[in-house]
């Protein structure tokens, strides 16, 4: 099967899920992490539809499920607001920051705090299901993949939590922080640790497969596409490793650490570097597709979506670039810097700033 059919296979599977209200909305769209979203968005920029203050700062990534935007604050709540005009329906509170981006399966919301619990909300009722204890904070993003929620934490592990109960079904000993987000593809899972290893974990028994020596500490999470494990360190190199083997396929070199999460669409890997430019490499060679420089640092992860690549820097703005040349389509200024992901939605984009506001616009 080709790429491109594979693509359309994974988008068609999705709106059907979406549609039987079993849908999955995550961190990095799903969970092999390529950041490709299958809503639409604006190419070109038109109004602020909405715009929603919350009453701390704001560095988590929004997700969208269904008719509902899920953003965690500092000050240890969720808000769950309306899509459409932005007013909160309900928020869940926990005792820490919630900075990692929540995940949300059919009827269920999961989300990490820096309390050390991961929770499971009922988005029906806003009422706990159950939490998972762990002894650190959490930062990183929950992924779900067959009916199990993958996380890491401060603690220095990496869970395997069953997503209907919270019964651990292994914990694996990464011997460091885990801020990164596990992408999983096959049989594995794949993580960055703050040690400087890229990890791959066997899904069922939570033993280590290999690791890949990046010497630097890994924030960024890992995104898989067609065998490939593509992320980004602190030695300011992105670096894509066989998915198999663990050994390297190429390394690139940019200008400044990569916090940045790649995303990974029709043979290019797009990511932003803390230099302040945004990426994008040829997937097989490395070679350099195009780059743009903004005026900020970049710690925002890209949006593969509508032909168009969506990606906010700490200069305060959210950029639309074209896919396969360095052409800003059109740039969005918020009134702080942005640290967060947007989320494509009903044709409208979503992102957060520090300062805690929460923008929808198309």
């Amino acid at each position: 099967m080709t790429k491109s059919l594979s693509l359309i296979s994974l988008i068609l599977m999705s709106s059907l899920l979406t549609a039987c209200g079993g849908g999955t909305a995550m961190f990095r769209e799903n969970p092999q992490h390529t950041g490709v979203s299958n809503s639409s968005a604006p190419q070109k920029l038109d109004k602020l539809v909405w715009k929603y203050s919350a009453p701390d700062k704001v560095y988590s990534s929004p997700i969208v499920a269904g008719d509902t935007v899920y953003v965690g604050c500092k000050n240890g709540s969720v808000y769950a607001l309306d899509l459409e005009d932005g007013h909160v329906k309900w928020s869940f509170a926990t005792k820490g920051n919630i900075e990692a981006s929540v995940a949300v399966q059919g009827d269920t919301l999961y989300v990490g705090s820096w309390d050390g619990y991961l929770y499971a909300v009922d988005i029906n009722s806003h009422e706990m299901k159950w939490k998972f204890r762990t002894d650190g904070f959490i930062y990183s993003a929950p992924t779900i993949a067959d009916g199990v929620v993958y996380f890491g934490s401060k603690d220095k592990s990496v869970y395997a939590v069953d997503a209907d109960t919270g019964a651990e079904k292994w914990r694996f000993n990464a011997n460091a922080v885990v801020y990164s987000s596990p992408a999983v593809s096959g049989k594995n899972l794949f993580v960055g640790t703050l040690d400087g290893y890229v990890r791959a974990i066997n899904l069922k028994s939570g033993q280590e497969q290999w690791k890949y020596e990046v010497r630097h500490p890994v924030y960024s999470s890992p995104a898989v596409s067609n065998g490939v494990v593509f992320v980004g360190s602190d030695d300011k190199y992105i670096h894509a490793i066989n998915i198999d083997t663990g050994q390297k396929k190429w390394k690139k070199k940019t200008a400044g650490k990569v916090f940045s999460s790649p995303a990974v669409y029709d043979g290019v890997v797009y990511v932003g570097g803390l230099d302040g430019y945004i990426y994008a490499y040829n997937e097989n060679t490395s070679g350099r597709v195009w780059e743009y420089q903004t005026s900020g640092p970049v710690y925002s992860s890209p949006l593969i979506s509508s032909d168009t690549v969506y990606i906010a820097s700490t200069d305060g703005h959210l950029y639309a670039m074209e896919l396969r040349k360095s052409k800003k389509r059109w740039k969005y200024k918020a009134n702080a810097k942005v640290y967060s992901s947007p989320v494509a939605a009903g044709g409208k984009l979503i992102f957060s700033s520090v300062n805690g506001e929460v923008y929808a616009i198309q």
